[in-house]
């Protein structure tokens, strides 16, 4: 009789199971061939719409070209200015005497120059 019951409990659970699936099954497969399109994509309300063919011009995206030339004139212009700071400590320290300490400015000026070496690490990394 536990077999019997077993083997009824059993059926019922896969045929319970057969219906659970169906509806989740029926989202995966095709359309019918005279239904008409392709399923399309939902339309995100502050995004851009997926159906809609990209083109040359999106404005969403911008050029990474010239992104690139624009962070490296940057670059470039940070380079020059770190330079031009660098020789100016350079002389002041070589009109201070070596034995005495250093002034505040020279202490602030190479913080600068840190602060600047710093941006310009940060940038030619991305």
């Amino acid at each position: 009789m536990p077999e019997s019951r077993r083997h009824l409990l059993a059926g019922l659970v896969g045929v319970a199971g057969v219906f659970a699936a169906k509806p989740l099954l029926a989202g995966l497969q095709a359309p019918a061939p005279g239904s008409g399109s392709a399923p399309r994509a939902k339309v995100y309300p502050n995004g851009r719409d997926p159906n809609q063919s990209t083109g040359i011009e999106d404005p969403s995206r911008p050029d990474p070209r010239a992104v690139t030339r624009a962070t490296q004139m940057e670059i470039r212009s940070d380079i020059a200015k770190l330079y031009e700071m660098v020789s100016e400590l350079k002389e002041q320290i070589d009109k201070t005497d070596a034995s005495s300490t250093l002034s505040i400015a020279v202490v602030k000026k190479a913080q600068e120059i840190e602060k600047l070496a710093k941006q310009i690490k940060n940038l030619a990394r991305g």
